[in-house]
């Protein structure tokens, strides 16, 4: 199952959770609406801390995923957190959509303390995920999002 983890600047959430369904034998990949060209490194110091490492991690547009020679995608997750004001990414076509809202760490006072908090609930609901049987169920997985 191929799936594509959306955020705006794709630094820090879209990067954990790519990570996170990578380890859970799942191909993830990430992007952004508005990538800001790097990734957090708290971001891979979060990952490495759980014996998560990703093979070329960076911040890259979701217009890499909209082209001809891009993978088919069965499910796209945004993981902005809409309810902090953030415009979520909208993924257009067949692939089916779930948002995982996770407030950004980057740029927290605690950043550590935030990604630690974002990894948790990543995780929680990765985990929630790779337990469903219909992993296409729409409403399983905006229920999954609200995991706290």
């Amino acid at each position: 199952m191929n799936i594509l983890s959306l955020c705006t600047g794709n630094s820090a959430r879209s990067i954990l959770l790519e990570g996170l369904l990578n380890k859970a034998g799942f191909t993830a990949f990430s992007a952004g609406s508005n990538p800001v060209g790097r990734v957090n490194p708290v971001a891979i110091e979060t990952l490495a801390q759980h014996g998560i490492t990703l093979d070329n991690p960076r911040s890259k547009s979701w217009d890499e995923f909209a082209g001809p020679d891009a993978p088919d995608l069965d499910l796209v997750i945004t993981v902005c957190a809409s309810a902090a004001g953030e415009t979520c990414p909208i993924w257009p076509g067949g692939p089916t959509q779930a948002h995982w809202g996770v407030e950004d760490p980057a740029g927290a006072e605690d950043e550590p303390a935030a990604f630690a908090e974002a990894y948790r609930l990543l995780k929680l609901r990765v985990d929630a995920f790779t337990a469903l049987k219909d992993k296409s169920d729409r409403a399983a997985l905006m229920q999954i999002g609200t995991l706290t």
